[in-house]
């Protein structure tokens, strides 16, 4: 057993410790905690000891979870001074100060400790609070010092974020820089005082997304959340402290919430026992209207429509022309001026809205709402007041000053917001109709008029499709069927004139669907047609499952859809373009590859994650892609992805996951072996795809037509022998080595062989990957991959579908040529 002997000059006393990992309970002037030493909280739940993050050799104080088998970290001490060697020193001094050394000698940090005590110790709490208290103080809960209020990328339940405006202490946390180094990155979060005060997500400097004001039962941009089953929370505004704060309703149940620095979030997790993880349960932002300042002033994002961003009533685009080409940074003014001085303004009320920015606000706690009105109508600068609390029928007042920012529409139990707009249109929006009666009596006739007339028109239709089956007899019945999609139609004319005529120099590609064309529609806006084949081996079924599918998800990582035309016996979607065309034009091309530099592939297989968690978990149904590939991976100008191709994907409802099929579509190289040879395809058949496309973005290599001599034939195989070899990184493209990340590189290829897995129950969630790529944490050890990938290896039966080369509906712009 090695010795060592440490003199302690400020207790003036030899302490002596072995190398030999010890636990302890608390530490007095009279003990320290040396590196392979840990502190135990009382109830077992947390330890405090020195750790090394990620392939980071680096030593770092810190405290994690003590009954979980995967090392959580949720707090440091030293994340800005690292430990190099193992000769960390910490202590407690006679004053109360904690003093972390190195070789005792170099204090590296120290806690802010002002009291002076006698008897100080140093106790490690079961709710994760590293606490300085006096221990002649019969009251435990005196603490001269917490670790609570200096967080770093974590909130534990009954931990406060925000300001003691007593103390001038800030509870703010701010992210890892990556799993391999807690210092603080760029991503911070915390209460904003300035107005009336709310939580702030902030990228540097910069506000990045706002949880909307407090309105009593929640904030106004999340007031579901108030109802969820695992936990509540509160937000405390007074004279003495402004904080957030959260506590478990099941005390068993484990919760933690984690700034995420790679995907920009924060991340409320569970920790899962039977699956051995940490799963997502919330994320803010919740989705991409919570980003800040989206639309600009004075105009409303409502992610279930399509343009997302709205001028509110009573306003129009500061410049249409921008705004036509889905530029909305200008945002909107008023469409009428206001007439303050003369008295002559009034409002609207806009329902159920996640708050504007309330850096220019002002409120008042006593004030009804209808003094609310009268104060706002007398201040020129006022643009907006609303109720401060909805609960017990509202009471109190918040007023915005200027431009109004940061405005999100929510389906229900929003905030009502009251907007100043010129007396003309607040009468249109209000007065109500003398002739109402009248009114009411004529709609209700033309109502069963209509009805009898769609009565006539669906038996008329239904006899039709008896006689014809699904074919299209005219264009009236064409254009019936557009209603049915409930997306915006596009007359043919209008897409004739936009792609040229069709004209071969607009055409971007081809694929299963049939080709795909470039457009300039005649507001300016660039456009992608998709137009289906005569001779495609697809019809109305894919166009309509793409079409309806497509037309409910909105995200920021899935192409947009635009649209549909419908004329005779053509058929086209038409999406957003993406200039950058698709991934794979990209990872397998020599001269190009290199444009995607590791910092930018890590942000694309984000990216792709997030949009497929998306479909697997957010969306209003649950949607299995079962197409996922490069070339269906698209790239915007800011090499942003964007899954598209919905042709062959599946919607479930309830909390169905997986089902069978006799059709087997998709892309050999691609499919799980599960869904290859059974038909079952299920949300971890996605999970399959991901860690293939993985691989291939890894590696630069295709999954299909790849061949290794004497060693595999695919690329799972090849990657697989690497990784039992010891060799992982040899799967990697060699200019990804040299230049890339190799921590976050060799996270990926584990991450993939972890999706690639041969039994689906063993394949991540894809919260799970999500977690993976975005945390520090270990990760488990994958297990044997499915090996089957190429037709060779599969007779399928005759009741599939499946092509020798490709799926059904391989719809790719990867096969570009330049003009």
């Amino acid at each position: 057993m090695e010795t060592a002997f440490y003199f302690c000059t400020a207790c003036c006393f030899l302490i002596i410790f072995s190398n030999v990992s010890t636990a302890i309970d608390t530490i007095s002037p009279a003990e320290s905690l040396t590196d392979g030493m840990t502190l135990v909280s009382n109830g077992g739940t947390f330890v405090l000891g020195f750790f090394s993050p990620g392939t980071s050799e680096n030593r770092y104080l810190g405290i994690w979870y003590n009954d979980i088998p995967v090392q959580t970290v949720v707090w440091v001490a030293n994340r800005i001074s690292p430990i190099n060697d193992s000769t960390g020193l910490l202590q407690i001094q006679n004053g109360g100060r904690i003093v972390l050394q190195v070789r005792n000698t170099t204090a590296v940090w120290s806690s802010n400790t002002t009291a002076s005590v006698r008897n100080p110790v140093l106790q490690l709490l079961d709710s994760g609070n590293l606490v300085v208290r006096d221990g002649n103080d019969n009251n435990p809960e005196n603490y001269l010092w917490q670790s609570f209020d200096h967080p770093t990328d974590t909130i534990l339940p009954g931990m406060k974020v925000g300001v003691d405006l007593r103390t001038g202490i800030d509870r703010r946390l701010s992210a890892w820089k990556n799993w391999d180094d807690p210092s603080p990155g760029d991503l911070t979060y915390g209460v904003d005082l300035e107005g009336s005060p709310e939580m702030v997500l902030w990228k540097g400097s910069e506000k990045y997304s706002l949880s909307g004001l407090w309105i009593g039962a929640g904030f106004s941009g999340a007031p579901t959340y108030s109802s969820n089953p695992i936990f509540d929370y509160n937000f405390v505004w007074n004279e003495n402290e402004v904080y957030y704060i959260f506590f478990l309703k099941n005390q068993s149940v484990k919760l933690r919430n984690a700034l995420n620095q790679s995907l920009s979030q924060s991340q409320i997790y569970t920790w899962n026992p039977e699956s051995q993880t940490w799963q997502v349960f919330l994320a803010l932002p919740i989705d991409y209207c919570d980003r800040y300042g989206l639309c600009g002033p004075n105009a409303n994002c409502d992610s279930n429509k399509l343009p997302s961003c709205q001028c509110l009533p009573g306003f129009k685009p500061k410049s249409p022309q921008r705004w036509s080409s889905s530029d909305y940074s200008g945002g909107c003014e008023h469409s009428k001026p206001l007439n303050c001085q003369g008295g002559d303004d009034g409002f609207i009320r806009i329902a159920n809205v996640k708050t504007p920015d309330t850096t220019n606000s002002w409120f008042n706690r006593t004030m009804n709402l209808r003094e609310c009105r009268a104060s706002c109508l007398r201040n020129c600068s006022c643009m907006g007041y609303s109720n401060l609390d909805i609960t017990g029928g509202g009471s109190g007042c918040v007023m915005w000053s200027d431009d109004l920012l940061n405005i999100k529409q929510l389906q229900t139990e929003g905030q009502d917001l009251y907007v100043r707009v010129s007396a003309s249109q607040a009468e249109q929006k209000k007065k109500p109709n003398v002739r109402l009666a009248i009114i009411l009596t004529t709609v209700i006739g033309a109502f069963l008029v209509l009805l009898l007339v769609v009565c006539y028109i669906r038996r008329r239709r239904r006899k039709l499709r008896d006689e014809f089956g699904d074919k299209n007899v005219n264009d009236k019945e064409n254009k019936e069927e557009d209603g049915d999609m409930e997306l915006a139609v596009f007359e043919f004319g209008t897409i004739t004139r936009a792609t040229y005529n069709f004209s071969v120099d607009n055409k971007l590609g081809e694929g299963g669907f049939g080709p795909v064309y470039k457009g300039t529609l005649a507001n300016g806006q660039e456009i992608a047609v998709k137009r289906l084949s005569k001779n495609s081996g697809q019809g109305l079924t894919e166009f309509k499952n793409e079409v309806k599918l497509i037309a409910k998800l909105q995200h920021r990582n899935l192409v947009r859809l635009l649209g549909c035309c419908i004329h005779g016996d053509e058929r086209m979607l038409v999406y957003e373009y993406m200039p950058n065309r698709s991934l794979d034009a990209f990872i397998f091309d020599q001269e190009n590859r290199e444009i995607l530099t590791w910092p930018k592939r890590f942000q694309i297989i984000c990216g792709i994650a997030r949009g497929l968690l998306y479909l697997h978990q957010d969306s209003r149904l649950r949607i299995i892609h079962r197409d996922l590939k490069a070339s269906n991976v698209l790239l915007d100008s800011e090499m942003n992805p964007k899954i598209s191709d919905f042709g062959m994907a599946r919607a479930f409802g309830g909390d169905q996951t997986e089902a069978n099929t006799n059709r087997v579509v998709g892309t050999y190289g691609y499919m799980a072996p599960e869904y290859a040879t059974d038909g079952l395809f299920s949300v971890k058949s996605d999970v399959f795809s991901f860690g293939i496309l993985l691989l291939e973005v890894i590696s630069g290599r295709k999954s299909r037509g790849f061949y290794h001599a004497n060693k595999s034939s695919n690329l799972i195989e090849h990657a697989w022998i690497l990784w039992k070899e010891d060799k992982p990184l040899d799967v990697a493209d060699d200019f990804l080595v040299n230049t890339g990340d190799l921590s976050e590189l060799l996270r990926c290829i584990r991450i993939s062989l972890l999706c690639v897995q041969q039994h689906p129950e063993e394949r991540p969630s894809m919260s799970s990957v999500v977690h993976m790529l975005g945390s520090h944490n270990e990760l488990p050890l994958p297990k044997q991959p499915g090996f089957l990938l190429n037709k060779k290896h599969v007779e399928p039966d005759s009741s599939t579908d499946m092509d020798a080369s490709s799926s059904r509906n391989e719809i790719s712009l990867s096969l570009i040529q330049p003009r």
